[in-house]
């Protein structure tokens, strides 16, 4: 048990690495090809749509999670904020891993129009913005584009990593549309 406990620990202090490595990178950057590829290792289209929409929505929720520490003052926000912080840099590391050798995942792709109206806002606007536009819309787009990759996708192990990744983000979905319940939200 003691050294089931010390992995986790291990693990946990890994993520925070990472999101804090996260934190000093641009909060925002313009959309950016992802899954550049070499004439070895060429992507089916859907797959290239996936590696894109994949990245950016992790980037984004990991971006938007940040804002939601600093601008929020709700308890309730701020600890979906921080579950959507760590699961969305667990995810980025699994699509990383799940890209075929000479495939690029971009690590920092925040979708700037999500994020942009976001930056000025504080308190219950704040809230009400990030949990219709970050937590339900996002996860709802999230949905779809892992399904499309399940249905569509040509390369076995990103399939593999959308699967694996469905339920998650199904279950972070679900939790943003219970958010909104809870704080009178409008999905």
């Amino acid at each position: 048990m003691k050294h089931r406990h010390t992995n986790l620990k291990h693990i946990a202090i890994g993520a925070i690495v990472l999101t804090s490595t996260l934190a000093f990178a641009p909060l925002a950057v313009a959309q950016t090809e992802a899954a550049s590829t070499t004439a070895a290792n060429p992507l089916a289209q859907a797959d290239k749509d996936f590696v894109q929409a994949a990245s950016m929505s992790s980037s984004t929720e990991i971006d938007a999670a940040k804002l939601a520490t600093a601008n929020s003052e709700d308890k309730d926000v701020k600890s979906f904020a921080r579950h959507m912080m760590l699961d969305h840099t667990k995810l980025s590391v699994q699509l990383k891993m799940a890209a075929p050798h000479g495939v690029t995942i971009p690590m920092n792709n925040s979708d700037t129009t999500v994020l942009g109206p976001l930056r000025g806002l504080k308190g219950k606007a704040f809230d009400e913005a990030y949990i219709s536009k970050v937590g339900v819309e996002g996860h709802k787009q999230a949905v779809a584009a892992f399904e499309k990759e399940i249905s569509d996708g040509q390369d076995a192990k990103l399939k593999k990593a959308a699967q694996d990744a469905l339920p998650t983000i199904k279950k972070h979905y679900q939790m943003a549309q219970d958010l909104a319940v809870k704080k009178g939200v409008s999905q």
